[in-house]
């Protein structure tokens, strides 16, 4: 394997046919290349998908009004449905299997200001529990607490974004903002994986946002976490069940789709990832066919490479080289060109994939990346076929008869 004479030799012939060498050398580059492309790219696919419902708690159920849209018992389709504390209290206490809960009552695009600073930003009223439903994590300070709503506090947990926005580096916790015209006072910032759009939001007592801005008891949703217990089955019961219960509250026909939307995370979650298995099984094989095609390629020219060396293989034979030798030499060329090739295609994959990687951040697709072990386990595979791709040639190159060899044409 390391006798230099073997290296000269193959180096030689490489030389000798250039455009040859370079265009199977490219068949294999272009098949591992690709591979790595295809893989990081369904990875990116992956975690965008992922980061859409990584700010949200899996097991629950988001509970949105709408408008009607069937006629029922004499009322007209088109009937805003509207959402109160009662409601909230109700579905909160149905269930056992709801072990989180939260109303939400909300301002979009509204004015926070601090000082000389100001911006424009999403306010959403909540109970406590609504640090589990959306999976925000603490930084500082505190979220909304019972005591805040029992007594009406006019306190905020900002998000990470708000924060960097208003007060720059300063510590925000216990400083004030005027929001909509009210001070709030900041008990805590939070950080939230759904990145800039969930960190925009300024988190206020459900109670106190309804006594300041004159909503009653309206909410406009309702949020319920389960136990991660819960089989899947059950949560697609409950959510029929929801639904029923909100069509008597409301009075509203149970099979209108369109007056509320109850949102399984968890069926939504599984559904993607059903999606994406499909995507990522569909990936492996244009992958391993593009791979198939290189060693293909490599098996093609190896036996141009013994055909047009006949005479030479059959002058080494008749001077006593060994059919091991033979099949070594052909071999060795076969895996010289797979291994430098994909290696090549593997750095140029890695490479495209790292500088992509950081400038590529959608809500569906984001981090495009390859898992190193997969690519170098590739890559070794792609080599192991180079070597099967060189040997049947090589077997047939130590099995020709020296006499025959010489009378080749």
């Amino acid at each position: 394997m390391f006798d230099r004479d073997s290296w000269q030799e193959i180096a030689e012939t490489l030389r000798k046919n250039k455009l040859r060498s370079m265009l199977t050398g490219f068949s294999v580059a272009w098949g591992i290349f690709m591979l790595i492309i295809l893989l990081g790219s369904g990875k990116g696919l992956n975690n965008g998908v992922q980061g859409m419902f990584m700010d949200d708690n899996f097991n629950s159920f988001f509970i949105r009004r709408d408008v009607t849209s069937l006629p029922y018992k004499g009322m007209n389709a088109g009937r805003r449905i509207q959402f109160n504390n009662e409601d909230y209290a109700a579905l909160a206490s149905l269930y056992p299997e709801v072990s989180h809960s939260t109303a939400r009552y909300m301002r979009w695009d509204i004015e926070a200001v601090y000082g000389k600073e100001s911006g424009r930003f999403s306010l959403r009223a909540v109970h406590p529990d609504h640090v589990y439903l959306e999976n925000s994590k603490i930084k500082e300070g505190r979220f909304i607490n019972e005591k805040d709503l029992q007594d009406f506090r006019k306190v905020a947990c900002i998000g990470a974004f708000t924060a960097e926005q208003l007060f720059k580096e300063q510590n925000p916790i216990g400083e004030y903002i005027r929001v909509d015209g009210v001070n709030f006072r900041i008990v805590g910032v939070f950080t939230d994986e759904g990145g800039q759009g969930e960190e925009s939001v300024i988190y206020t007592p459900v109670t106190t946002a309804q006594r300041l801005f004159g909503a009653g008891e309206e909410v406009h949703m309702v949020l319920l976490a389960v136990n991660p217990e819960v089989p899947f089955s059950r949560m697609k019961e409950m959510r029929q069940e929801i639904k029923a219960e909100l069509a008597r509250r409301k009075q509203f026909d149970p099979d209108d789709e369109r007056a509320v939307s109850v949102r399984n995370m968890r069926e939504e979650v599984e559904h993607f990832q059903s999606i994406l298995d499909g995507i990522r099984l569909f990936i492996w094989v244009i992958g391993i066919g593009t791979l198939i095609a290189g060693i293909v390629g490599v098996s093609n020219i190896m036996v141009i490479t013994v055909k047009e060396r006949t005479k030479e293989i059959g002058i080494r034979k008749a001077l006593g080289a060994t059919p091991s030798s033979i099949v070594g030499l052909i071999l060795q060329e076969s895996i010289f060109i797979t291994t430098v090739a994909g290696y090549i295609g593997l750095v140029l994959g890695v490479a495209l994939l790292e500088a992509l990687g950081p400038v590529i951040d959608t809500p569906y697709f984001r981090r495009p990346e390859v898992d190193m072990n997969v690519a170098i386990s590739a890559t070794i595979l792609l080599i192991l076929g180079g070597a099967i791709a060189g040997y049947i040639p090589a077997r047939r190159a130590a099995s020709i008869r020296p006499v025959e060899a010489l009378k080749d044409e």
